[in-house]
């Protein structure tokens, strides 16, 4: 990690799960770090935990509705004129909502698509136009998946939280395609985890505590940090070395 001390990274769904810990994992690398989401406080109190630790680096609280494109704009816009662009752009922001495909709520889809597929889209173009305006030519782009972007579950409550994670398991090859295409050596790579154990389940099944409660109850799930560490360790690779995916689940678990 020693080559990425000093360099920017933006982490996107910052202020808790795996953003957070990603985030704070970085700026103990040196790395400064933008972390962005539409509440900052927690990034906040994760800044001050991360200066009174002594880490080398720097988090950047940045309050962004990753739904609003015109915010996404304007947070790159403002990340070049203070740091002059993005190296690292790890597209860790996401969302499900129980909402099955014979049932669902259209407007529940449109937020999970906008979110999942097309900001983590419009923010991977916007990091590689800052890499490119500046002859960045080590950059990386994350994009943060699931297993569920590789099978399909017999669970109505995700099909279709299930189907924008396929939509990324295809965007990200497709855009390591492009570049190499475009000669460049920026790589792309997506970081596949079963169950984890974070917000997540108790998000998605907000109107029912029991059942979110139930998702971690029946076996050892991923902890946060599991997927912060697969993060570093892609960004250790050597400048050669390009990790398409990690698929990456606890022991235990059976699907």
């Amino acid at each position: 990690m020693e080559r990425w001390k000093g360099r920017v990274a933006l982490v996107t769904g910052a202020s808790v799960g795996i953003g957070a810990v990603t985030a704070k994992e970085l700026v103990r690398f040196g790395m400064k770090v933008v972390g962005c989401a539409r509440n900052v406080d927690k990034i906040q109190d994760l800044a001050a935990e991360c200066r009174s630790a002594g880490y080398s680096g720097m988090l950047i609280p940045f309050k962004c509705d990753l739904t609003n494109l015109e915010e996404i704009r304007s947070m790159f816009a403002a990340i070049k004129e203070e740091h002059n662009g993005v190296d690292v752009c790890i597209n860790n922001a996401g969302l499900a909502h129980a909402e099955p495909l014979l049932s669902g709520k259209t407007s529940s889809w449109k937020n999970m698509l906008d979110v999942n597929v097309l900001a983590l889209s419009v923010c991977t173009r916007e990091a590689y136009q800052s890499m490119k305006e500046r002859s960045i030519d080590d950059g990386h782009i994350i994009n943060l998946n699931s297993m569920c972007g590789h099978r399909i579950l017999p669970n109505a409550d995700i099909h279709f939280y299930t189907a924008t994670k396929y939509a990324v398991t295809a965007l990200t090859e497709g855009l390591r395609q492009e570049l190499r295409e475009a000669k460049t050596h920026i790589k792309a790579t997506c970081i596949s985890p079963g169950l984890v154990e974070t917000e997540f389940a108790p998000r998605l099944y907000s109107q029912n505590a029991e059942k979110a409660a139930s998702v971690y109850t029946h076996n050892k799930a991923l902890e946060a940090i599991d997927v912060a560490n697969a993060i570093v360790y892609v960004l250790s690779a050597p400048p050669h070395v390009q990790i398409g995916d990690i698929q990456m689940r606890s022991v235990e678990q059976i699907a």
